[in-house]
């Protein structure tokens, strides 16, 4: 099938009333809906057009899009940081070596081993993971994230490193 001007203005109207793209490839006649759907694609259509259903539901649906809430947004890499770092509740750090690590027990190393101050972060790790809530954020970073990666010259700001000091 080859899309005419006539039959590409159907789809733009037929797509705009909320039909599916099986029904306007019936309509459309000799074109499947497959065909339906990447025309619809390229001419850069609605992703989710309404549905008929939608349209015909009457006045209620139209009050609970009304009332819906914008989700927040998530937070970011840095608003985590901030936000366990200055929570009045957050565990101070409980330095231990490496003998005295347990389950229990973050094993975040902080310092270098061969300097004579190392130890382990200490605090109570999250669950199904070997560190604190704070050490997790920096061990583990969801794919897909590049752009919320802290500079390594910069990677906690510095109020947030003076807190975790004060903590410990």
């Amino acid at each position: 099938m080859s899309w005419t001007d006539e039959k590409v203005q159907k789809l733009k109207e037929l797509w705009k009333k909320g039909h599916t793209a099986s029904q306007i490839a019936e309509m459309l006649g000799d074109t499947t809906r497959n065909a339906v759907i990447g025309k619809a694609h390229r001419l850069n259509l609605e992703a989710r057009a309404p549905s008929k259903s939608s349209h015909t539901s009457g006045a209620s649906s139209g009050q609970n899009k009304i009332q819906r809430r914008p989700s927040q947004q998530p937070l970011t890499r840095k608003q985590k940081f901030q936000s366990i770092l200055l929570d009045k509740n957050f565990e101070p750090e409980n330095p231990k070596s490496l003998e005295e690590l347990s389950e229990d027990t973050c094993k975040w190393p902080i310092g270098h081993p061969n300097e004579e101050s190392f130890y382990f972060c200490g605090r109570k790790p999250e669950e199904d993971f070997p560190y604190c809530k704070l050490h997790v954020l920096y061990a583990f970073q969801p794919k897909g994230q590049k752009e919320d990666v802290l500079d390594k010259d910069d990677e906690v700001p510095e109020f947030i490193e003076k807190k975790v000091k004060s903590s410990a």
